[in-house]
């Protein structure tokens, strides 16, 4: 955790101010006027929100340091672009803009390029789903959103899956009684695999087990589906799906 005494950009993370609500709106009224001194005192009372954003993004290979010199640049857009006209808390139009600006510095950073001209359209469709979600008060869609940019559909959503982050294949998808549904346990598998099972010679073992497990295995690895429409076409949730395949998985191993 960042609270502790930990020196982020030369910062004791410790000794952070955290402003109450009703300094910020003081402070947002004064900013607002021009008071460039309110807007320094409002950049270091946030700092602590900064932080707190910032902890999702570690553990990339990415620089403490840097995420949160990128997201005090993030802070300092939504101070100078929040409006008491908006209706919402300062925190609540800041997170998204911090995180938004967090985001673009790691896919700029990466190792997966895209092209300037993608970017430049991801970047505006961002900009404008930020500023629609706080007008509207609720997520846009993506027609409000190539509307105000004034692009198509199509090129929003391409901008949008160009720049999104990749997702694991052991990310969690959902978990029950301890049983844990992963990505890679929704893919699908189109291989054709007829001769697997005599390859590594589990015929005797796959005889030993019940009616349901072979017919999971069978649509899972050889009809290649995933554990939702296995449970679909079996009539049991995907958690169960899920216990069993591992299950029948273990006795064949345990055989072999």
């Amino acid at each position: 955790m960042y609270y502790g005494k930990v020196e982020i950009s030369g910062i004791n993370t410790s000794k952070l101010k955290v402003l109450t609500e009703a300094e910020k709106t003081a402070l947002l009224e004064r900013v607002a006027k021009g008071d460039m001194k309110a807007r320094e005192e409002l950049i270091n009372g946030n700092l602590r929100l900064v932080l707190s954003v910032i902890q999702k993004f570690t553990g990339r290979g990415e620089s403490p340091d840097d995420l949160f010199q990128v997201g005090c640049i993030g802070l300092i857009k939504a101070i100078d672009n929040f409006s008491a006209e908006f209706g919402v808390r300062f925190s609540t139009y800041a997170v998204p803009m911090i995180e938004g600006e967090v985001k673009r510095h790691i896919r700029d950073s990466g190792q997966i390029r895209v092209s300037r001209s993608l970017r430049d359209t991801a970047y505006k469709a961002m900009q404008a789903k930020e500023q629609l979600t706080a007008e509207l008060r609720r997520d846009p869609t993506i027609d409000e959103i190539a509307e105000r940019v004034c692009c198509r559909r199509e090129d929003v959503v391409i901008a949008f899956e160009a720049v999104s982050e990749p997702i694991s294949l052991y990310e969690p998808v959902f978990s029950e009684s301890g049983d844990t549904v992963y990505v890679m346990d929704q893919i699908g598998d189109n291989n054709d695999d007829n001769n697997w099972l005599d390859e590594i010679a589990l015929k005797d073992a796959i005889s030993a087990l019940g009616s349901r497990e072979k017919k999971i295995l069978n649509l899972r690895f050889l009809q290649g589906k995933t554990q939702v429409e296995v449970a679909d076409e079996i009539g049991i949730s995907q958690a169960q799906v899920s216990r069993l395949e591992k299950s029948a998985l273990c006795k064949i191993k345990n055989e072999i």
